[in-house]
């Protein structure tokens, strides 16, 4: 994976959104890319779980939008899913838990810190319906590149 997200930046600036600070990444690999699949929850992450457990996620990145409610979205047994099913990434507009255990399993997880609880009532959500957050638009399909200086998106893949 040989890329640099302000090499691409630099390259296609009229292409390309740049998620704001603020978000970090607790996973175990230091950069990710793959396609979007975009995630609007309502602090539960009910509807995130057979997302990750059952569905194959070869060059996928799922973006995860809870309106940064202080409630862990993703933990260590959903990163165990997104490492089993190929993930690439996570981007969680939230919070996440067991960042000493997630931080060594090879998926990129950026989100915006930890809490050490979720929030327990089932609630729907839906999959693949446009996200906007951070200063940045994420529409399923489109492609994201994340790395040690931020995560950036653009409607194509370009690197």
């Amino acid at each position: 994976m040989m890329f640099f997200t302000a090499d691409i930046c630099d390259e296609h600036s009229d292409s390309v959104a740049v998620l704001e600070a603020g978000y970090s990444n607790y996973g175990g690999a230091d950069k990710c890319q793959g396609e979007v699949v975009t995630l609007k929850l309502d602090r539960n992450n009910s509807d995130l779980i057979p997302l990750l457990r059952d569905v194959d996620g070869t060059g996928k990145v799922v973006v995860v939008d809870v309106d940064q409610a202080y409630y862990a979205v993703v933990g260590e047994n959903l990163m165990k899913f997104a490492h089993q099913n190929n993930y690439a990434g996570i981007i969680v507009n939230g919070y996440i838990r067991d960042s000493l255990q997630i931080r060594n399993i090879p998926v990129a997880l950026y989100a915006l810190g930890t809490c050490p609880r979720k929030y327990l009532p089932a609630t729907t959500g839906e999959q693949d319906v446009p996200l906007v957050f951070g200063g940045a638009e994420f529409n399923s399909g489109d492609y994201l590149y994340a790395d040690t200086d931020g995560v950036i998106v653009a409607a194509e893949k370009i690197a």
